[in-house]
């Protein structure tokens, strides 16, 4: 891959990443928006995963953006780490995003007064709105056993299920406040603590990826912070138009993935075992679903 020219990576303490994969037409609008989002100057870069296709190469020089290609589909998480590689140690601050997010102005402004108030904060997330205008539960607690199996099995056959509404629902999205993991749509992060626990995990491909952050995060003494008072808009953040049984596959890959690793040892084997359950469960019964 390229490396962004040095002379444009040389003062600024904030850098903007946005994930790209056949996502040509947000990611203008994506880019436009990131630049109302902050008053201070940022480095901007565009990490393709699918580099062979589309014009991203195109809007990022329009907007100033360092537009770094990767070698293969690394997933979220991957290429986002690989663009964090690069950049040099007076970045101090990352904002990661999809790219089919609006940022709204003074966003990221926010968001950086507030984390950096407090040297122990080390994510701040926005209040993140569908295109509807309601609230996207964005900032959750790491899910309990009990939610985390209730969630698993019923989620998609009982839509009114309490573990699943408390699991999405059960928190406050009108003040400032602690979370378990923040939602990756968009994301502050400080960079010391993403570097200190090995950025994201790259054995998620897609999903949770965000949750195991927040969770490693939260481990070793660091805050995950909800601020309501900036404020993102996610385009795609209600669409299930795309759902697959690949994309749900891969879903439950990573959930499984993300217990495993949060119940790990010997004693725990049998939960891990009741939990494997469950998930393959939803698989099945989802995967039905999609096929009728």
């Amino acid at each position: 891959m390229n490396e962004p020219a040095s002379d444009s990576l040389s003062t600024p303490r904030l850098a903007i990443i946005v994930v790209a994969y056949r996502s040509d037409t947000e990611l203008d609008a994506f880019l436009a928006s990131a630049g109302k989002g902050s008053s201070e100057p940022a480095v901007l870069i565009v990490a393709d995963n699918l580099p062979s296709e589309g014009v991203a190469a195109t809007i990022a020089a329009r907007y100033g953006a360092a537009y770094v290609p990767m070698h293969a589909n690394l997933g979220y998480g991957g290429a986002v780490n690989a663009a964090v590689e690069l950049l040099p140690t007076t970045i101090k601050w990352v904002l990661v995003s999809n790219p089919d997010v609006m940022i709204s102005a003074g966003a990221i402004d926010e968001l950086l007064r507030l984390a950096g108030g407090d040297p122990a904060i080390a994510s701040a997330g926005p209040r993140i709105l569908n295109e509807d205008g309601s609230v996207y539960p964005s900032a959750r607690a790491v899910p309990s056993i009990g939610s985390g199996i209730g969630h698993a099995l019923f989620s998609r056959v009982w839509a009114g299920n309490p573990w699943t509404a408390r699991y999405h629902n059960g928190e406050d999205y009108s003040r400032v406040r602690d979370a378990g993991w923040l939602s990756g749509a968009c994301v502050l992060l400080r960079r010391s603590a993403f570097d200190a626990i090995g950025g994201f995990d790259p054995g998620y491909f897609m999903y949770f990826e965000d949750v195991d952050l927040g969770y490693r995060l939260g481990r070793v003494g660091y805050r995950n912070m909800f601020d309501p008072a900036a404020s993102v808009t996610h385009l795609g953040g209600r669409s299930t138009a795309t759902e697959s049984a690949a994309m749900l596959r891969a879903h439950h890959r990573s959930a499984e993935r993300f217990l495993a690793k949060r119940y790990d040892g010997v004693l725990r084997w049998p939960l891990r075992f009741a939990l494997l359950i469950g998930l393959r469960t939803r698989l099945f019964v989802a995967e039905r679903r999609l096929s009728h």
